[in-house]
Formats: structure tokens, C-alpha cells, sequence
């Protein structure tokens, strides 16, 4: 049964509970508590409830922050852009708290001092309401040009690379464009330009962004804006030096490094200036253009290695690609050729559903005094439109012809051979080529190109409302759109070397589910009244509860230092 038990240290009485209980037939202490001094237990019974208790965001923006720290960003930032009083927080600190609200709760400028308010950067990174007004935000972003952009960018790719241990052997690059609500009479801005929108927006002017990452993490360490109606290969034409200028930087670290692109960006000047460059390349071709690699049947193909690439057959070759010399491999992926069957049965069964209901629509008698009567011209542009799609214009045969009546009919039939045609040429197969001879295997061909998803995973990450979002763009000039995609794009390199951090110790998690457990760890602050004779207020500050993964997470990343004592 528990009882109060005394000692005398230094001639000073402690109290402690202690439980006693019978084990084996004899007593024994199982459990003692201790309970402290007699001031400091008549304190806590006198002690009245907490007068207040405040919440603030705590683990997204400590973990966050220790990046920050690592990559010394505000340092380095300040570095290229100096302040320019000696009061108050510099470029580096606004630049840094933009992307920190990236990373956490995407937000206007406006609305950044209510969101960091509820934060433990109050205290990590601490500013006044009247520092974080969106006039203040403006006028140290209108400092910061296209120049200082590329050197912190660099730095910054340096420290990650140094600190991290940034394997750089392949490197991705890939470009998308995001849509933006600019108006169509701001002549100002000449980046947002309206052309083909990769989310379906053709309406609204587009501000096309490119990036290189590490293909280990997915760490950026390289971006470009650019306008958004450029095509891809214009972009990587015109980002070319400046890109294998960032490379060869990393000459120390690595002797040599791979560079992975798409289709999109092939031109014989690209290809030239790779070529000319101390980088070894992979990407894809249309493979349309060849169909003497699409003849290539499954048979003569041998089976990669089945632990790497399950169900993936090859065939290597050599080729004139915009002429020169490369190893061509055409792959057969039977998970890809299932996928893109079923993706092209659906397609076929709903142009076929639309066939059949305008075919009997046409059949169906119709009252002389109702409407215009169809024409064949109108039905063929009807058809033209059911039949958009790739490769749909090639199934189907279709035939309208006038009645005695002077109606239209219809009549349509399914080419089966095209499909067996297509689905024994095309589906299922890419078709890569490369610099690398016999030095790469099949398999480190492939493995290197499939990489490029990861860059494509970047971008829909950048697409999540909840954290890293680059839209909505709240801005109207060139100057601030490159500056908004700068600390975007270092949201996205601070997320992605904490996912990678806490990978590395085996807490494996995508940047959403992350986000979500570190977000949801409060720093909890229970204010009591002052005690009697002290004029300020007693504060006892304890992390809220957490669950086995976010304990796991906040010691793995060592955030306990930023907390309150």
C-alpha cells in the first residue's frame, strides 16, 4: 500500500510516495514518486488552475527551421543580398519565413503574421506585426534579382550537397508550367504568357518553371523561370550553359554525372550542346517517329533482371539519333502495356457509346416541324469530335451518306487490325537512348531513365494546397514571380532533405503524411497566475501528446532543443 516516506538531504526534508508490496512472501518497494520539498508541495496544492493554455504549431516548424540552420540560408542569402540598415530582419529572414509558410500552411502575404503567430517561429525566428506586413514583404523581395537568385541558389546547392551527402551520379531535369490569375491587360509581366497549359487552364497566362534534382531524394539544385508558351526544348536550349555550369561545379564532388530528360526537350542543338558538355545524358524518344524499333517484336527481346525490373524485357541497339551515333534500347514493360490496354479499351468503348447513340438518333423519325434538320456536313464534324483523341481517328471507319429523305445517316465499323496492330507495336514499349556504351548495362539504362518520376513527383508536390504549394501566385511582375519561385523551390529542397533525413533512419513517409505527423505536434503553454510577491506569471510549457511515430520523428531529428523551458 503506498505510504509518505521522509529523507533529510543536507539537512533539508523530501518527500517521496512509495508503494510497498508482497512479492514472494516479503515486502517489497515496487514503485517510488518523488514528490518534493514541503514549499514545493504546498506550491502545487495551492497552485490554482491554469489562468490561460496557448497552442502553437511546433513540430513542422522546429524540424523545418533545423534545416534552415544547416543550410545556413538566411547567412547566405544576406551574403548576396546585404542589408541595408543595420535594425531590423534582412532579406535572408523574409525570404526564409516565405518559405517556411510554403512548407507549412501556404498563404498570401497578408495573411503570414496570423499563421506565424500560431507558431513556435515566434520564438525561433522572432519578428514584430509590424516587420511581417506584406509592404515589408515587397520591398526586400524587390531586391533580389535574377543574378543573386543563381549565386544563393548555387550556395545553397553546395551546403546541401556537403552537409547531406548528396549522391549526384544521375541528375533529373523535367519542366511544367503552373497557371496564373494575372490579368490580360498587365503588360508589366512578360513571363505569364498564355499557351498550351499542362493543367488544363489554355485560358489563363502560364509561367513555365524548370528544375534539375538529385535522383536520391529529389533534392532541387537547379531552377529556371521562364515564359510559360515556350516549348520544352526552346527552355532547355536556352537554360543549357547555366545548367552544365552548376554541374561542373560539383566537379569535386563527383567525376562524372548522368543527366536524365524526356522526349520533350530533344533538338539536335540540345543533343549538340550535351554532346559538347562533360555530362553523360539519357532520355527517351517519340517513338512514333521510329517504327522500325516499335517492329521490334517481344520475342527478340531478352528479360532484364527480375529483382530490379520485374516483367521488363529489352533490346539494345545502335542508331542515328539526329545524327549521331547512340545505344538505343526499346523496352517492354508488361505492367505499363496492361495499364495503357485497359486505358485505350475505355477510350475505344466510349467513342463507340457515342457512335451508336448519334447513329440512332439519326434514325429516329423526326416531326417536319421541329428544328433544323442535320446535315452531312454537321454530322461529320460531330463525328470529328467524338473521334479527337489518339490514336481513335485510326479504329474507327466511318461513313455518311444522304437518304432519299435528305437526312444524314450513319455508319461505322470497329478496324480490329489497327488495334492488334497497335497493341503488338506501341503499347507497353519506350524507347531510350544514351551516350553511355558498354560501360551502363540494360538495366542501369532503364533504372537511370525511370528516375525522371521522381522529378515529376516534385512537381505534384508543388501542386499540394496543404504544404509547398506555388499556387496561388500572388504576384504581378517578373522580378517577384522569379523570386516567388526561388523560395518555392527552397520549400521544396528543405522538405525533401527532411524526408530524406528521416528516411535514412528508417522513418520512411511521404512529404504529406510527414507534414501531417510533424504538424500535428503542439507545444502546449499553461500560464498560471502570479504567485503571491512575483510580478510575473508562472509558465509551464510540455509538448502535447504524441504517438510512438512522432516521438520516433522528434528525437530522430533532435527538436527537443528548440523547445521552451
Amino acid at each position: 500500500m503506498p505510504s509518505l516516506t521522509k529523507k533529510i538531504v543536507h539537512g533539508k526534508p523530501y518527500y517521496y510516495l512509495r508503494e510497498c508490496q508482497r512479492v514472494n512472501g516479503k515486502p517489497k518497494i515496487v514503485s517510488t514518486l518523488y514528490l518534493g520539498s514541503p514549499e514545493s508541495i504546498r506550491d502545487r496544492l495551492l497552485r490554482p488552475p491554469p489562468a490561460e493554455v496557448a497552442f502553437q504549431e511546433f513540430g513542422g516548424s522546429a524540424a523545418l527551421f533545423s534545416i534552415a540552420q544547416a543550410l545556413e540560408v538566411v547567412a547566405t542569402i544576406d551574403r548576396h543580398v546585404p542589408k541595408l540598415g543595420a535594425q531590423g530582419p534582412s532579406v535572408g529572414h523574409y525570404l526564409l519565413l516565405a518559405a517556411l509558410n510554403r512548407c507549412l500552411a501556404p498563404t498570401s502575404k497578408a495573411q503570414i503574421a496570423d499563421w506565424y503567430d500560431k507558431t513556435v517561429l515566434r520564438r525561433l525566428l522572432p519578428l514584430t506585426a509590424a516587420q511581417l506586413t506584406s509592404q515589408r514583404f515587397w520591398d526586400n523581395m524587390e531586391r533580389v534579382g535574377p543574378q543573386p537568385i543563381a549565386a544563393i541558389e548555387q550556395d545553397l546547392a553546395h551546403t546541401a550537397v556537403s552537409r547531406f551527402g548528396l549522391d549526384l551520379r544521375c541528375l533529373l531535369f523535367d519542366a511544367t508550367n503552373f497557371f496564373t490569375f494575372l490579368d490580360r491587360f498587365n503588360l508589366r509581366a512578360k513571363l505569364p504568357q498564355r499557351g498550351h497549359s499542362k493543367s488544363g487552364r489554355d485560358h489563363l497566362r502560364l509561367l513555365g518553371l524548370a528544375v534539375m534534382v538529385t535522383a536520391e531524394g529529389e533534392v532541387p539544385l537547379f531552377h529556371h523561370t521562364y515564359a510559360g508558351n515556350q516549348h520544352d526544348s526552346v527552355s532547355f536550349h536556352s537554360v543549357a550553359e547555366r545548367l552544365f555550369e552548376r554541374c561542373r561545379s560539383f566537379s569535386q564532388q563527383v567525376r562524372q554525372i548522368t543527366l536524365i530528360f524526356d522526349q520533350r526537350n530533344n533538338s539536335e542543338e540540345n543533343l549538340k550542346l550535351v554532346h559538347q558538355s562533360p555530362l553523360h545524358f539519357v532520355g527517351s524518344l517519340v517513338p512514333t517517329q521510329h517504327p522500325d524499333l516499335l517492329a521490334i517484336p517481344r520475342q527478340a527481346m531478352h528479360r532484364l533482371d527480375r529483382a530490379q525490373l520485374p516483367a521488363v524485357w529489352a533490346y539494345r541497339t545502335h542508331k542515328l539519333v539526329l545524327g549521331v551515333n547512340r545505344t538505343v534500347v526499346v523496352t517492354f514493360n508488361q505492367k505499363l502495356f496492361r495499364a495503357q490496354t485497359q486505358t485505350l479499351c475505355r477510350e475505344i468503348h466510349k467513342r463507340q457509346r457515342q457512335l451508336e447513340k448519334l447513329q440512332s438518333r439519326l434514325r429516329r423519325p423526326r416531326p417536319a416541324d421541329r428544328g433544323k434538320k442535320p446535315t452531312v456536313q454537321g454530322v461529320e464534324k460531330k463525328i470529328k469530335e467524338i473521334l479527337r483523341g489518339r490514336h481513335m481517328a485510326d479504329f474507327f471507319s466511318t461513313q455518311v451518306r444522304k437518304t432519299r429523305p435528305g437526312l444524314p445517316r450513319l455508319r461505322f465499323q470497329f478496324r480490329d487490325a489497327a488495334y492488334q496492330k497497335l497493341r503488338s507495336t506501341l503499347l507497353g514499349k519506350t524507347i531510350l537512348f544514351t551516350d553511355h556504351g558498354e560501360d551502363w548495362s540494360d538495366e542501369q539504362i532503364v533504372l537511370a531513365y525511370r528516375a525522371q518520376h521522381e522529378v515529376e513527383a516534385d512537381f505534384r508536390r508543388l501542386q499540394n494546397p496543404r504544404h509547398l504549394s506555388f499556387r496561388p501566385i500572388f504576384h504581378w511582375t517578373d522580378q517577384k514571380l522569379r523570386v516567388h519561385a526561388f523560395y518555392c523551390v527552397l520549400a521544396l529542397m528543405m522538405l525533401n532533405l527532411l524526408r530524406r533525413q528521416l528516411a535514412q533512419a528508417g522513418i520512411a513517409l511521404s512529404l504529406v503524411e510527414m507534414m501531417n505527423q510533424l504538424t500535428n505536434i503542439q507545444e502546449v503553454t499553461l500560464l498560471y497566475p502570479a504567485p503571491p510577491g512575483t510580478p510575473e506569471p508562472l509558465a509551464r510549457t510540455v509538448l502535447s501528446k504524441m504517438n510512438p511515430r512522432q516521438k520516433q520523428m522528434v528525437a530522430t531529428l533532435g527538436l527537443e532543443r528548440y523547445r521552451s523551458h
